[in-house]
């Protein structure tokens, strides 16, 4: 899928949490889950486009969830339908659909259930695949569109206990149940959570969420640490195997 850089207009764009919103995108969009774009609305200032992962396509759009946490996604929190926008895109390696067989978890904190979403959309398609999604978040969930209905297995933890179990997502998961473990989310919780797959011998496949400048490798922003010295999240990830990734607690 080469990336391209595309002028498009907003389908919509609504908050559906505190500071998160989702926003779709019109037009024909080939994307493997678990890559990105780089979105802009803004001609000048600021400088840099935002990275926001994939949170589902369909045959008439595309849908990015995103935190608002600075200028440029204060900014796309403005947008209403039919304004302009511009994406550069897709990029990155996501998920190797080949590898994930058997029985999937996928363990998702905050924001980091965005790109798992369309992930679930994908491998719930194939058969000879069990998929269990596990969200962590601080209060009401979100995001969670294609799982609540259709996953066989669906555990939510919540910080304040307002849904589901009180605290941790990780802390009520079991890799030993699985034969693949997926995750994106903060990177304290990834980094238990590889930390257990490891206990269990079972492999996790880990989404990394960096900032980034230019989205194709050149400018090294958005460098992680792995056992073969760093790599660029953008160009040679965002998603990496667990064994190959060293993390900070």
């Amino acid at each position: 899928m080469k990336s391209k850089y595309i002028e498009a207009a907003v389908y919509k764009n609504e908050r559906i949490s505190d500071c998160v919103f989702r926003l779709s995108v019109k037009g024909s969009f080939d994307v493997k889950p678990g890559q990105f774009f780089m979105l802009r609305a803004w001609d000048q200032e600021p400088l840099l486009s935002r990275p926001i992962s994939v949170h589902d396509v369909d045959d008439e759009k595309i849908t990015f969830l995103y935190h608002v946490v600075g200028r440029g996604t204060q900014i796309l929190s403005k947008l209403r339908e039919g304004d302009d926008i511009s994406l550069t895109g897709p990029l990155g390696n996501g998920f190797d659909l080949d590898m994930l067989k058997g029985k999937v978890a996928l363990v998702g904190g905050g924001i980091g259930v965005a790109p798992l979403n369309y992930l679930y959309k994908k491998l719930s398609m194939n058969e000879g695949v069990q998929v269990s999604f596990h969200a962590g978040y601080r209060s009401q969930p979100f995001g969670l569109e294609c799982i609540q209905g259709s996953c066989s297995l669906l555990n939510i933890a919540t910080e304040d206990a307002c849904v589901g179990e009180k605290g941790y997502i990780i802390d009520y998961f079991e890799p030993k149940d699985y034969d693949m473990v997926v995750c994106c989310g903060p990177e304290i919780m990834m980094s238990k959570l590889m930390k257990k797959c490891e206990a269990a011998g079972v492999p996790i496949l880990v989404s990394m969420e960096k900032k980034m400048a230019c989205g194709i490798g050149a400018c090294l922003v958005c460098t992680c640490k792995t056992k073969d010295g760093k790599k660029r999240s953008c160009a040679d990830g965002p998603v990496f195997l667990g064994s190959e990734l060293i993390l900070n607690d």
